[in-house]
């Protein structure tokens, strides 16, 4: 479990939102991993998108499971704790759950959040707990050294499938969607402005949130995400969504997406009779995730860029201010509300000498 030192302690009468914190307000120690490794690029986002947010670091608490990525909360000048393999998520519902005021962010890799953590993935997203859940995919098991993952693509070979997995993997956004999930967003860790971006994003949504950072492991699997880790490959192989806005790429923004039958097509604007009010607007607050899932899945040589940005972002209940309620419903029914006066609603004897 870290602590924090009394120099971050908040300023008095600092409000959320002000500008107030750095980013050198959240870093401690020095990272561990190797040299290019994303998870560096994911950690100095991180510490600017709380900054820029304003929430004081004795307000967050940063929790992850087992692996490579899980290491962050050592480097967070907040409170985070390391959890067991795969358990990142039943741990951060309880810290959520008993102090909804605090800010929970959750940190996992592909193998740690969608294996022995899949059950508690797809159960966080379905109670629509409010935390912020980070799953950095490098599709590869790194700390163990290099076997493959629930992320890891058909025919990937490996220590662990030296003859290629004959496995589909999973699709983060897909697990997401199918357990009833209100906001998914996506970033390349390269990509501080992206990454920085659906960071706040998902701290704004009031539920659920989920942030799949793409990210190479330079060890075992570099290369993983090529077409779009530097800025002249996001250009060409990704387009950035954004909510009101039409969805247009490439160099020149002289691509677009358009609805074709039940699916989605690409066209050059301006060319074969399409012009820019054929393409589509993207609405990330539709509760039919129909269109949300299409841009999510797109991209990996499809002929579809991938989607970079908040995919979906929609508002409703959640499981942490539904329990909350529920107790304060249920106590101002009881003719009790502490411990002296439950054992005076019984029976009562008086003890003689």
């Amino acid at each position: 479990m870290n602590t924090i030192s009394k120099t971050n302690v908040a300023p008095s009468g600092a409000e959320e939102g002000a500008a107030t914190w750095m980013a050198s307000d959240y870093k401690k120690g020095q990272p561990r991993w190797c040299p290019g490794c994303g998870d560096h690029f994911f950690l100095a986002s991180l510490h600017k998108a709380l900054a820029e947010i304003g929430v004081a670091p004795h307000n967050v608490a940063v929790i992850s499971g087992i692996g490579c990525s899980s290491r962050l909360p050592h480097y967070m000048a907040t409170y985070g704790m390391n959890t067991i393999h795969g358990r990142a998520a039943a741990i951060a519902t309880g810290a959520k759950v008993t102090n909804p005021n605090l800010d929970v962010w959750q940190v996992s890799g592909d193998g740690d959040g969608l294996a022995i953590g899949g059950n508690h993935f797809i159960h966080a997203n379905r109670r629509n707990i409010d935390l912020n859940m980070i799953l950095l995919n490098n599709r590869i098991y790194g700390l163990t050294k290099g076997q493959y993952s629930p992320t890891s693509p058909r025919g990937f070979v490996s220590k662990s499938s030296p003859y290629g997995t004959v496995e589909d993997p999973f699709r983060p956004a897909e697990l997401c969607f199918g357990a009833r999930g209100h906001f998914f967003a996506r970033a390349v860790a390269t990509d501080a402005p992206g990454t920085i971006e659906v960071l706040k994003a998902a701290r704004a949504h009031k539920g659920a949130s989920v942030c799949e950072i793409l990210q190479n492991c330079v060890i075992f699997n570099n290369g993983t995400h090529d077409s779009v880790y530097d800025k002249e490959g996001r250009k060409r192989n990704a387009i950035y969504v954004r909510h009101g806005e039409k969805l247009v790429f490439g160099e020149n923004n002289e691509f677009g997406l358009v609805q074709e039958g039940f699916g989605l097509k690409v066209v050059e604007i301006g060319k074969d009779g399409y012009t820019l009010d054929d393409v589509l607007v993207h609405d990330a607050h539709c509760e039919d995730n129909t269109l949300q899932l299409k841009l999510a899945l797109m991209g990996d040589g499809d002929g579809f860029p991938i989607a970079l940005g908040v995919i979906r972002d929609v508002e409703a209940p959640t499981y942490n201010d539904a329990v909350t309620a529920q107790l304060a419903e249920v106590s101002a029914q009881k003719k009790y509300h502490n411990f002296a006066e439950l054992l005076e609603t019984n029976d009562i004897w008086e003890v003689r000498e």
